[in-house]
């Protein structure tokens, strides 16, 4: 039941990000900016889950994973038809930060409930959960197209994937894990240090080649290739979908190839498909770049996650919020960065920097998967060279 459960929670986050992902289009036309503008405003997202992400670590280790994750979803689900309404620039900036810390707290709390359940099967399987983030992102591109093209207003579209994740996180409730357990004199906060340090660094980047896919993917395709906005997504399904294929297996190759192996090479490829996507040649070349992108970035954060929450004498709600928050500042960076570079360079250009960034996961793979820089089971085991 737990199992089940948790894929659940990830499904909800993976449909809540791409219904938004396919209202960045409209929401660009409806409040009129430019991708400077849209970029500083996209920064709001980042402070709500930067903000939320150490919150729901102390909340789930007080009380468990389980209201935190009801809360969070919920709260995301309220937002997806605000993001798709809210008129002015100010009001949607306090929309985006609403989301964001949704986002944060589900990220966090889901996290530390799949560590937690990890640790009980006694096998990799965080890379599957995140399968279902990615599954989700597929399902949400697709369905917001859909009912796009069929003639629902953004609003309607947003309305019809909220009430879809509210139903999924109903089903997921009764199998999360209730009660904290966290004895009085647990840290309330875990400043990211040592390896939780460069775990949080290498996240940044992984999280910030994610966030340029949800913010950016759609306005590249449509300037570079004509897409009707009603398929302007179609960059981030392509993304999705590799991503999906690519973590529903992941438990699997990590066992084969080691952590290493495994960080390095995705890091190596999800560059060059990054650099494929922008690089011209019309969308079913970006569709190419976009899905290759997917394939290599599919692992990158479930290892490291994974790693983050079994640091020795760290309780795992601390090492995932500890990281976490690391890494969503590239989220909260990202998104003014990109739109920044894109105004002065424009966006191929911005986003291909982003592909170098990507390198350095691949650099600092055998740095995360030296002996002892974890410990505990299951993914931690296989993060080892």
């Amino acid at each position: 039941m737990r199992l089940t459960s948790t894929r659940l929670a990830f499904l909800v986050a993976g449909l809540g990000t791409a219904c938004w992902a396919s209202l960045v289009p409209f929401t660009r036309a409806r409040l009129g900016v430019g991708d400077a503008g849209l970029g500083l405003l996209l920064l709001t997202l980042g402070v709500g889950s930067i903000a939320a992400m150490p919150a729901a670590g102390l909340l789930a280790q007080r009380f468990g994973c389980r209201p935190v994750i009801l809360a969070a979803g919920a709260l995301l689900c309220a937002s997806l038809p605000l993001l798709a309404a809210v008129p002015g620039v100010p009001a949607m900036a306090g929309c985006l930060a609403l989301f964001g810390a949704a986002l944060g707290a589900l990220d966090v709390a889901m996290n530390v409930q799949a560590v937690r359940v990890e640790d009980t099967a006694g096998r990799p399987l965080m890379s599957g959960f995140h399968g279902l983030y990615s599954a989700g992102g597929i399902l949400g591109a697709l369905g917001m197209g859909g009912l796009l093209a069929l003639g629902a207003g953004p609003l309607a579209a947003a309305c019809c994937l909220a009430a879809g994740c509210l139903g999924l996180l109903l089903a997921a409730a009764p199998g999360l894990r209730p009660g904290g357990g966290a004895g009085a004199a647990a840290p309330l906060l875990a400043l990211p240090r040592g390896p939780v340090l460069l775990i949080g660094l290498l996240c940044a980047v992984s999280f910030l080649a994610e966030g340029a896919m949800v913010d950016w993917s759609a306005l590249l395709l449509r300037r570079s290739s004509g897409l009707s906005p009603a398929w302007s997504g179609a960059g981030y399904a392509a993304f999705s979908a590799t991503m999906t294929l690519g973590r529903l297996g992941g438990d699997r190759l990590v066992r084969r190839l080691g952590g290493r192996a495994v960080l390095a090479g995705g890091g190596l490829l999800g560059s060059a498909g990054l650099l494929v996507a922008v690089g011209g040649g019309g969308w079913p070349v970006s569709l190419v770049g976009f899905a290759l992108a997917g394939a290599g970035a599919a692992n990158l954060a479930p290892l490291l996650i994974g790693a983050a929450g079994r640091q020795p004498g760290l309780r795992p709600e601390l090492g995932v919020a500890a990281a976490g928050t690391l890494g969503y500042a590239g989220i909260l960076a990202g998104p003014g960065l990109v739109g920044l570079a894109a105004q002065a360079i424009g966006l191929p250009a911005a986003l291909a920097m982003v592909a170098l960034l990507l390198l350095a996961v691949s650099a600092g793979a055998s740095i995360v998967a030296r002996p002892g820089a974890v410990t505990g089971s299951g993914v931690s085991r296989s993060l080892r060279p």
